[in-house]
């Protein structure tokens, strides 16, 4: 990301293990060869304590995949991911419900405190897009309201702040929603557009299952090819699916066109977070540059780029693949790493941040 300097965090090993982080049972032992002692260490910290983490980043840059993986390694049911943004499409759904209204708004009475009605809120949230953004110290209410249902569990937050006023709220937001003596922490995500932008392109879901997977990054195990249109298509891995082709959501063609002054936007939020004093941050990036990559990662930490070819003979997809190589905000050629190695970085930065 321009203007900021995220250090390049170190996950190569001293001897050489091959794991294929695409296999649940594999990545587990992954995670113990790379980060074992810090791991059990969080866990015994979790016995007793908790912690809330902001997860900053931009759209599509991996917030939910992070931090779910750090629960499934870590402690499934002693953390908890906590998107902002479902809350506020659950919260869309409530209003229109009016025995969900009514109990909401008999919270809303003892806990909100703001400049605006709250029959005003409930109105206008009828009414309103997606893009309209509610008042700060409504999210505030709403969140407490959610955590709590939550019990006692490490959160990482997705989703806040979410626009520039409620930056500095976040360094008190552990305080404004009652949540103990956490320890708290900014988790800055660094993912180039370019990578961001190709996700979303080559990304195809099953018109079934919804599963979604990219042509270019993430193949699923059967690939076909149409001759008449000399294409290839993904065929979802769900048996209960039946062999259905997937396809690619509408829109997704423009890549990230269509939501690049929201991208602008979460890159400034990122840099104000980055700026702050007085709450200690994880700085995780996505790339590394091509001639350090051998430096600093393991080549199966690396993200794969899928290619396709097709065999007259035998009447068979071929698959092939190499390292994937981008340009960074920087215009850098970086290859893009797998989300394990990342999460390491994550595990490690957040022991030495909590002191654990």
């Amino acid at each position: 990301m321009k203007d900021l300097d995220f250090p390049i965090f170190k996950t190569k090993s001293a001897s050489y293990k091959k794991f294929d982080l695409t296999d649940v049972k594999h990545r587990q032992e992954y995670f113990e060869y790379k980060a074992g002692d810090e791991i059990k260490r969080m866990r015994e910290f979790l016995k007793e304590n908790t912690f809330i983490a902001y997860l900053m980043g931009k759209k599509s840059s991996g917030k939910g995949t992070y931090a779910k993986m750090l629960a499934e390694i870590i402690d499934k049911d002693g953390i908890a991911h906590f998107s902002i943004g479902d809350m506020i499409r659950s919260f869309d759904e409530t209003v229109r419900d009016p025995e969900k209204r009514k109990e909401l708004e008999e919270f809303l009475k003892k806990n909100y405190r703001g400049y605006h009605s709250l029959d005003k809120i409930v109105q206008s949230l009828q009414e309103r897009s997606t893009k309209t953004l509610l008042p700060s110290e409504l999210i505030l209410a709403l969140a407490k309201r959610e955590i709590a249902k939550l019990g006692r569990k490490a959160i990482f937050i997705d989703g806040f702040p979410r626009d520039l006023d409620q930056v500095s709220y976040s360094l008190f937001f552990r305080d404004l929603i009652g949540y103990r003596e956490d320890p708290d922490v900014f988790i800055l995500i660094d993912v180039p557009t370019t990578v961001i932008d190709e996700r979303v392109k080559t990304r195809v879901i099953c018109p079934l299952c919804q599963t979604s997977r990219s042509t270019k990054l993430l193949p699923t195990k059967n690939v076909e090819y149409e001759k008449e249109t000399g294409k290839f298509h993904l065929i979802c891995d769900n048996s209960s699916c039946k062999g259905a082709r997937m396809v690619m959501k509408e829109g997704d063609e423009h890549g990230i066109a269509p939501i690049k002054e929201r991208l602008d936007k979460d890159e400034l939020l990122i840099k104000e977070a980055y700026n702050l004093q007085g709450i200690p941050k994880v700085l995780l990036r996505n790339t590394i540059p091509v001639e350090k990559t051998g430096e600093f990662a393991d080549d199966y930490e690396i993200t794969p780029e899928f290619s396709y070819s097709y065999d007259e003979k035998s009447g068979k997809v071929e698959i092939s693949e190499k390292p994937w190589e981008v340009k960074d905000d920087e215009g850098m050629s970086s290859n893009s790493l797998m989300p394990p190695p990342v999460v390491v970085s994550l595990i490690k930065q957040l022991v030495e941040v909590l002191g654990i």
